[in-house]
Formats: structure tokens, sequence, C-alpha cells
């Protein structure tokens, strides 16, 4: 990690892509990414039509999109795409990671290994899921995370997408559609709920939870990973330091003057 080189970023310099049309990782990275930790972000794009062949392709294109920085080079990557990873063989997104990793030389943590990655180190092997996808991709979904073992003990829909629609239809929702998927589930036993994707806002509704079990999503799983990556404290704490600020500047975000 290159510290005390840089006016900006002395504590770490993080790279984030997005797709093309999210509106909602950026947001949410500013609010989660503290003033000492820079943040330089690409767009992922393509023209795929169909929505599965466009998520698809934000990954498998990824050494392309990481071309676009030039010389500039991360501390450490973060691949803002959730459902990327859900129609993407785990063989094919080692070895895409791997070769990009070989080549710019920095790491790259995608946002469902954040999640497993954030899963685990809280201890939550039962967890509710939620999601705002079309029903084949929120199938994919619970194929993905029961094959890494976790028990989805509660599953829902946010935002209500019908079979066949856009994907990027979830960039017109809030976090009210989370809350309204969280008050539809009975928490009861289990580790923690998930919401998954990156483009469906739900930092204002975490930022209030105080009871019950953890909520995370994959905005909050993918800076928690990438933070610790830099060697600063853990993001995942209710009462650390850097929890108590990112939902300091939340409120400070969603409050209209």
């Amino acid at each position: 990690m290159t510290i005390g080189r840089y006016d900006y970023g002395r504590a770490g310099r993080i790279g984030i892509g997005t797709p093309q049309a999210n509106p909602t990782v950026e947001a949410e990275f500013a609010i989660l990414t503290p003033p000492s930790v820079s943040m330089a972000v690409i767009r992922l794009t393509s023209s795929h039509t169909d929505p599965a062949d466009r998520l698809r392709s934000y990954l498998e294109r990824l050494e392309d999109h990481l071309a676009a920085y030039d010389t500039y080079r991360p501390d450490v990557f973060g691949f803002a795409c959730t459902a990327s990873s859900y129609l993407v063989s785990q063989v094919d997104q080692h070895r895409i990671v791997a070769a990009c990793e070989q080549r710019f030389g920095y790491p790259i943590v995608t946002a469902a290994d954040a999640i497993q990655w954030a899963l685990e180190r809280i201890g939550a092997r039962r967890i509710a899921l939620l999601s705002p996808y079309p029903p084949a991709l929120s199938q994919a979904a619970h194929a993905f995370w029961q094959g890494r073992g976790f028990e989805l003990i509660e599953t829902g829909n946010a935002g209500g997408l019908g079979a066949g629609a856009d994907t990027r239809g979830i960039y017109a929702m809030g976090s009210i559609d989370a809350a309204n998927a969280l008050a539809r589930i009975d928490i009861a036993g289990i580790d923690a709920v998930l919401f998954s994707g990156t483009g469906m806002p739900s930092l204002p509704l975490i930022a209030e939870h105080r009871t019950g079990p953890p909520l995370l999503s994959s905005n909050l799983c993918l800076a928690a990973c990438l933070f610790d990556q830099l060697g600063l404290r853990n993001l995942l704490d209710p009462d650390s330091a850097p929890e108590l600020s990112w939902r300091d500047r939340c409120r400070a975000a969603t409050t209209q003057f």
C-alpha cells in the first residue's frame, strides 16, 4: 500500500467499477469512505441490450475496463456489480480476476466475494436474502449463496421487477423499497439480512437499524472488505468509529435543507 505520497488518499487509494447507469455506488461509497481514503471510479460499459448478457459482459471485459485507468494504480479495486458473479461461473470469475491482478498489479475484490467475507467475519450462516432482481436473476442469486454453503431462511423481492424486466429499473428504486421488503419477512432465527445489489439504495435503512440481526448490503460489504485490505478499522463493528462516522455522513447526505 502506498501511504503519504499524495495529498489525497494518504490512508489508501481505492478503485471502484460501477455499472454504466448505476447512480447508487458512488453515492453510497462517498458516505462509506473516510476522508483519508481517495476513490477513483470507472464505468463498466456494455452495448448488450439483454440484461443478463450485459451483466456478464461487465465482468468478462474487466481487463478492458481497468485499462481505462491508464497509469493509475489503486491500492485495491472493488468490482461493484453483484449480479455479474451470479451469472458467470466461479471458475471463469477467478480466472478473469487473477489475469487482471497479474497484469495490473493490485488486488481485486468482487462485491460477491466481499459479501461472503463479511458474512463469515460476523459468523452468519443462516441469512435472509432480499434483492430487487427479476425472477430469473433472483433464482441465480439463491443458487449462488446456497452453493457457497449459506442457508437461505427467508428470501424476498424489493421493488417488484417482473419476468423479463430490464435490470436498469433497479436504479429508480430507493431505500424505502429495501425497508418494505424487510418488513415483509420474518427475521427470527436468522444471523443476518443481506440486501443484494449495488444499485438499490439501502444505507439510510441500515444507518438507523439498531435491533435484530445485522443488515448488510453489497456496497457496505464491498467497502468494508476494501478498507480492511488497507488496514483500516472494521467497518462492520457497530461500535467502531468508522461505523459511527458513516452513519453520521449518511444522515447528512439524506437531510433536505
